[in-house]
């Protein structure tokens, strides 16, 4: 019945896969309401108090354009536009006329509420230093004071990074013939905040430059530097430089713009995880074009800016030209409100964009790779099916698997997607330095000669039967709790990568594909049992094996220079191991404290996980199982460094093609769009493959280990008198529900902002990895812990791991040791103080094993 059900799931999923159609990269314009001034102004006070859109103030020729004697007049007026298809409403006036300042959307914070915020400008006479914040609230605008800024300063530009405002440039005075090169900052969340002056970016003084904020940074590109003629009038230089700052860090000047964008649209909008967009501005090339009246207006060209690879990217046909105006974020979308759009030249217009993604079609020659996969892992699943009579069975697969067999299921559970997808995407973004992390080959040799021989010389079926016998009943519940917790937030993050690969190759959301797969590898888990688990993932590391070699291979060919001319691009970026900190600091991700905490991390997954440890059960001796162990070891790294290799190699394709980039895409992304969108119809098939058997294998196996442990656990450990039959009726139940479980957690996930879903991972790791590898710890390397000790053991690191995660946050590495290292040595204590009944300890610690 099972069976029959997944024949017809997988035309279903199929379905999801060739229904994709792409259309070519662009941003979605349309027209909002425009403003009630026909004439439209510049320069206004334009923002979003996180409900309504605000502008107000700015400046026009009411009287007629400067070419004909038309005076530039200052406004007061505040516009407030309450719904996307609403009007606008003439909501009141300003304490005076005002324009030019810097005007920011502030989202709000834990003692300041949202609004737009004002800082400095200038009227028809002079400049002011006057700070405050603009609410439209309860029908009536209202202001709240903000701290001065050190200086008057129009014609400045800023942008929020976090709660922090920065200024940079502007001038001082309406005559000035001299940019200024000030750069303040004013943190909001204070208590008292106060503006700070920091140091200036090394390039020239500047007005009108563009803002933006992307990858936790500020970033300041173009704008005008000012000098005096021979009459003592200003004269522009069209700057072309751009510079980024990061706090703690300071300046670094970063690729100069294609052309100049003096004034363009500030701050710019930020696009996916890596991109702003800098819409327009003026580029200089007609400052002397006469007659004005002629004038053809400001570029209608965007340069899209790309942190990871420092390039520029040029995109044509904007609808709009306007300068001398703000971004505003709102309700999903950047919104550009009135602005300059000629010399003396005002637009009463209000546009808005959208980010759309590149999109292909997935074609029919890939989802028939794809769908021969699926048809071969239902085959699998409905062989598996028919020997699984017993819980014996279906936990331990009778114990008759091959020892290479056990190997390449622990190398395919470990090759997660996550390894799939997020180490090419740490490697583009932050060059080798998670490849410090593959510490575990050191520590095999104790999971060989030390935790192997406990689990077969116990006969256990779940790992955590040993804290039983060596500890209580509620050590082992412990144990297993924690490890089905993991488990699911696991489950939850490797199913949202695939998900998100095939979201990006086709044109449904991504919760409509993490049910899709979910529903797939829950059905086929449930069918074959840990055998099926197994043989599939044989299956799935050649595949995922595949994989990576032919995205190897296709790199070569498209790399220019070869992969020796792009090691040494990756080097001089510090894309390589050349960025690697040494420091010893517990917040940073430093060598010390990835290679010491990645000792401790892996230990959970080789010594402590019912998903790996199960394996080792399912050989037919210890010598097999250790055998698997080392093929497992021997063929890891390789498949690390290979993951490795191919985030150098995109680093590298997209900083020489940054036009064959996406501006709009998230960092984990990057590997299955250059697969969907560079490799040959049936080879990106494969990989797409590729990434469900790593997804798969690893929710397969969680599944799996999920139902073992509550069956074995609690389930018959509860009702003993359960037949096997009702056993194994609980375990397919529990695989079911727990596979539901994973499919909501993932819909969540899916609709948070992450930066990197690895260390998303790392962190569930480390908060209750080095809790739960501490109690395996304990029992066997101390005789005198006891069961009241290892509870309170775990409980006090726990605590402390939670109080350090809200206190004060690490670097993720750094969880797991202090979580193991607190519980043993709290366990060990409080085990010579709390009274607890004494056990025998024969064969249950490293000091009492037989020799």
């Amino acid at each position: 019945m099972i069976s029959r059900r997944l024949t017809c799931f997988t035309p279903l999923l199929l379905l999801v896969i060739s229904g994709s159609a792409w259309a070519d990269e662009g941003l979605n314009w349309h027209a909002l309401a425009p403003l009630p001034d026909e004439r439209g102004v510049a320069g206004p006070i334009a923002g979003s108090d996180g409900t309504s859109l605000i502008v107000a103030g700015g400046a026009n020729f009411p009287g007629g354009p400067p070419w004909d004697g038309g005076t530039k007049v200052w406004h007061d007026r505040v516009f407030v536009l309450e719904r996307p298809d609403g009007q606008w409403l003439d909501a009141g006036r300003l304490p005076r006329p005002l324009g030019y300042a810097v005007s920011l959307s502030y989202s709000g914070g834990p003692s300041m509420e949202p609004g737009v915020v004002c800082l400095g400008g200038s009227d028809s006479q002079q400049h002011y230093a006057d700070c405050f914040i603009v609410r439209w609230k309860n029908g009536r605008v209202e202001l709240t004071d903000l701290p001065a800024l050190p200086r008057a300063l129009a014609n400045a530009s800023g942008a929020m990074l976090g709660d922090t405002i920065y200024v940079a440039g502007g001038i001082e005075t309406p005559a000035a013939t001299q940019a200024e090169s000030h750069f303040w900052a004013l943190n909001l969340s204070q208590e008292n905040p106060q503006w700070e002056a920091l140091p200036s970016w090394p390039g020239p003084p500047r007005m009108l430059a563009v803002a933006a904020v992307q990858d936790r940074a500020f970033y300041l590109c173009s704008g005008a530097e000012l000098s005096a003629d021979a009459a003592g009038k200003p004269v522009r230089r069209y700057l072309t430089d751009c510079y980024c700052y990061r706090p703690q860090q300071g300046w670094k000047r970063v690729a100069d713009l294609p052309r100049p964008a003096v004034a363009a649209p500030s701050p710019a909008p930020a696009l996916g995880q890596a991109s702003f967009l800098v819409l327009g501005g003026d580029d200089g090339s007609l400052v002397d074009f006469s007659p004005l009246a002629d004038h053809p207006g400001f570029p209608k060209t965007a340069l899209a800016y790309h942190t990871i690879t420092d390039t520029w990217k040029t995109l044509e046909d904007l609808p709009l030209s306007h300068v001398t105006t703000a971004t505003i974020p709102w309700r999903g979308q950047w919104v550009v409100p009135s602005g300059e759009i000629r010399p003396g030249v005002r637009s009463p217009d209000v546009w808005a964009m959208q980010a759309r993604a590149q999109q292909k079609s997935f074609g029919v020659v890939n989802t028939a790779t794809v769908f021969a996969y699926l048809l071969l892992m239902v085959w699998i699943g409905w062989v598996c099916a028919k020997k699984n009579q017993t819980t014996n069975d279906y936990f331990r697969g009778g114990q008759r698997i091959p020892w290479w067999a056990a190997g390449l299921s622990i190398f395919a559970t470990m090759l997660s997607a996550i390894t799939y997808m997020a180490i090419p995407a740490a490697a583009y973004t932050d060059g080798w330095t998670l490849f410090l992390a593959n510490t575990y080959v050191l520590i095999m040799p104790l999971i060989v000669f030390v935790f192997l021989p406990f689990y077969r010389r116990l006969d256990v079926t779940s790992a955590y039967e040993y804290l039983e016998r060596r500890f209580s009943l509620a050590v082992r519940w412990l144990g297993s709790g924690l490890f089905i917790l993991f488990q699911c937030g696991r489950m939850a993050v490797v199913l949202y990568l695939p998900a998100l690969a095939l979201a990006a190759v086709s044109d449904l959301n991504i919760e409509t594909c993490i049910v899709g797969i979910g529903l797939l590898c829950i059905v086929y888990t449930v069918v074959g049992g840990i055998e099926a688990v197994i043989w599939t993932d044989v299956v799935q590391a050649l595949v995922l094996i595949a994989g990576a070699v032919i995205s190897i291979v296709y790199l070569s060919y498209q790399l220019d220079g070869g992969w020796s001319n792009t090691f040494r691009i990756a080097s001089e970026d510090g894309r390589l191991f050349e960025s690697v900190n040494w420091s010893w600091d517990l917040t940073m991700a430093s060598a010390w404290v990835i290679m010491i905490g990645s000792l401790f991390h892996n230990l959970l997954p080789y010594a402590a996980s019912q998903d790996v440890v199960q394996r080792y059960l399912t050989t037919t001796d210890e010598a097999t199982a250790a055998r698997g162990i080392w093929l497992n070891v021997l063929l890891s790294v390789p498949a690390q460094a290979a993951f490795f290799l191919i985030g150098t190699g995109l680093y590298v394709f997209y900083r020489q093609q940054p036009e064959r980039m996406d501006v709009t895409l998230q960092n984990d992304a990057v590997f299955p769009f250059f697969v969907v969108s560079e490799l040959p119809m049936g080879l990106a098939g494969l990989i797409v493959a590729g990434i469900f058997s790593a997804a798969q294998s690893t929710l397969s196996s969680s599944m799996n280990s999920i139902a073992t442990a509550f069956v074995t656990d609690f389930y018959r450990r509860l009702l003993p008198r359960t037949t096997d039959a009702q056993c194994l009726r609980a375990a397919r139940g529990t695989t079911i529900t727990v596979g539901v479980i994973g499919i909501l957690v993932a819909l969540l996930l899916a609709r948070t902002d992450i930066r990197s879903a690895y260390e998303t991972f790392i962190q569930i790791l480390g908060l209750f990895g080095g809790v739960l590898s501490g109690l395996f710890v304990l029992g066997i390397f101390t005789r005198s812990a006891t069961g009241a000790g290892a509870i309170a053991g775990a409980l006090i690191s726990a605590a402390v791991l939670f109080a350090i995660r809200w206190q004060q946050p690490l670097q993720v590495f750094a969880y797991a040791p202090i979580g193991l290292l607190t519980c043993v040595t709290s366990g060990w204590l409080l085990s010579l103080i709390l009274p607890s009944k004494r056990r025998g300890l024969s064969g249950l610690t490293y000091f009492d094993l037989p020799r």
